[in-house]
């Protein structure tokens, strides 16, 4: 299975998302929730504040509040919005993230550690992310497959753990539940699909439509506004 090696530059500032909107089709995002000390829920809408209530643990609320507030500052930038405060997200049915009034905006999020990974695309995409390390199946996904429609041979740990998380990706891309995807054969013959490995530490797969489309992936500089 192909993968590409990346070595992240440094972090870019939120003044240059416009630029990097104007040159690709799917912009990626890797912000650290390590940087975010403090914060607050002031720019959450009532619709999200209504989904941080259901969440159990600080470690979840934190990279929520976190992950939205910083993707907020981000769409308002590449949409040209006069306060990230007015946007609002949600999730539909099968858990894809949305941007209210927003249809345009393709939106997919996926975590590790304390690592969030926000994309932000003009088509249809899936990513997941991955500590790399030795996969632990849980008991959940017993029929998890291993067989997967592609020509490259399978072999090895970190080959199961690329299947993974092209199945996370793919299910987000194709808006299904995970478990419909994760007891199958993945067949990616109709998608576009990509793995990297990010400074060698973290797997990072994306799907999208078919297509010719330009992909940037950055880090995203600490973003300073209000958050007490």
């Amino acid at each position: 299975m192909c993968k590409e090696y990346l070595k992240l530059p440094f972090p870019v500032s939120l003044e240059y998302v416009p630029y990097l909107w104007q040159q690709s089709d799917i912009l990626v995002f890797l912000v650290d929730l390590d940087n975010y000390d403090t914060f607050s829920t002031s720019y959450l809408s009532k619709i999200e504040l209504k989904y941080l209530e259901r969440l159990q643990t600080s470690y979840f609320k934190k990279r929520y509040i976190v992950s939205r507030t910083v993707l907020k500052h981000i769409i308002c930038k590449i949409a040209n919005e006069q306060s990230a405060s007015e946007i609002s997200t949600y999730k539909n049915e099968c858990g894809k993230v949305c941007v209210l009034n927003h249809n345009e905006l393709r939106i997919c999020i996926s975590y590790t550690e304390s690592l969030a990974v926000l994309a932000i695309s003009k088509v249809d995409v899936g990513i997941d992310i991955e500590l790399a390390r030795k996969l632990a199946l849980k008991s959940t996904f017993k029929n998890f497959h291993k067989k997967i429609s592609l020509v490259d041979k399978i072999t090895g740990e970190t080959d199961l753990l690329k299947i993974w998380t092209l199945k996370e990706a793919y299910s987000k891309f194709s808006n299904k539940k995970m478990h419909l995807v994760f007891n199958k054969e993945l067949d990616l013959n109709s998608v576009n699909y990509s793995t990297y490995v990010l400074d060698n530490k973290y797997l990072i797969s994306i799907v999208t439509s078919q297509g010719s489309y330009v992909t940037i992936i950055n880090r995203l500089q600490k973003i300073e506004c209000d958050w007490d």
